[in-house]
């Protein structure tokens, strides 16, 4: 069997991820990969519990001389003792080759013997509780160390009972801060409600009185077009009737005619019919008075 390649790339930490409980909420640790050479590598990070685990990135590109910080969180888990130290990462990376190559294509052609590998453990370590920190003081036959331990035995039960005072009043605080926050924010969220409605009934008033503007700016042109019509018919009218009564005037005045004046044909008639008469008259007149005086 072929020798494995030894590790190019620099993991912190080297050999143990530590996750500090709690365990009943989320708990994160974190890896560091260096580069220290002149090639781009390739990584990926594999565990033996995936579901338990969320790592990002779990995989990608290290350019040379470059570093990345990998987040590994332990998902919420009831803690048992006796799977304790169980859980492991490894750590696989191999040089990427020159040219246009994907990597995913890589990962799926590569020679197990053409990777490197590095493998971590997991360790779960628990909070220390102050309960459970006190020692034990051995007894002795005399009833004076008796009685020195069980005076030095009191003030321990007491402490832890300060102790335990201390971390219900915590939690108490805590818990009124969170209903205090909640409240807070349920005060809040009635607020942007109530602006919510105030605003919704603005903006309808808001519409409202613009469509009262636009009936009322619509029933003033409809009134302006109507007067602007009744004028100009009566305006028609009042000229269709003066002319009416000039016309009439002037035929009456045509019909009408003076009796005691004479008509102006007969007079107009009239006055050449003297002049020819007359001038008839004197040429007769002429030739009587020739004739006699020859």
């Amino acid at each position: 069997m072929a020798n494995k390649l030894a590790q190019l790339l620099v993991i912190e930490p080297a050999n143990e991820l530590k996750f500090v409980g709690p365990f009943c909420t989320a708990v994160s640790s974190y890896m560091r990969l260096t580069n220290p050479t002149d090639h781009n590598i390739l990584f990926k990070i594999k565990t033996t519990a995936p579901k338990k685990y969320c790592v990002r990135p779990n995989c990608g590109q290290l350019d040379p001389k470059s570093t990345i910080e990998i987040t590994i969180i332990l998902q919420p888990f009831i803690f048992d003792a006796a799977e304790k130290n169980k859980h492991k990462f490894m750590v696989q990376s191999m040089i990427m080759p020159d040219g246009d190559v994907s990597p995913e294509q890589l990962w799926k052609d590569v020679n197990p013997d053409d990777l490197m590998d590095s493998k971590l453990r997991c360790v779960f370590e628990q909070p220390v509780d102050n309960n459970q920190a006190s020692s034990v003081v051995p007894l002795t036959a005399t009833s004076t160390t008796a009685n020195t331990q069980t005076a030095s035995a009191t003030p321990n039960k007491n402490e832890s009972g300060v102790t335990s005072m201390d971390s219900q009043l915590a939690g108490n605080m805590n818990n009124e801060e969170e209903k205090l926050s909640d409240s807070s924010l349920v005060q809040e969220m009635k607020k942007l409600r109530e602006a919510e409605s105030a605003l919704r009934h603005e903006n309808l008033l808001l519409k409202e009185k613009l469509l009262r503007m636009r009936l009322d700016l619509e029933s003033s042109k409809e009134q302006q077009m109507q007067s602007a019509s009744s004028v100009s018919s009566g305006l028609g009218s009042s000229m269709s009737a003066g002319a009416g009564s000039s016309g009439a005037a002037a035929a009456a005045a045509a019909q009408y005619q003076n009796p005691y004046s004479p008509p102006q044909l007969a007079t107009q008639q009239q006055i050449p019919i003297i002049y020819l008469a007359a001038a008839i008259a004197m040429a007769i007149f002429g030739l009587i008075l020739g004739k006699f005086v020859l």
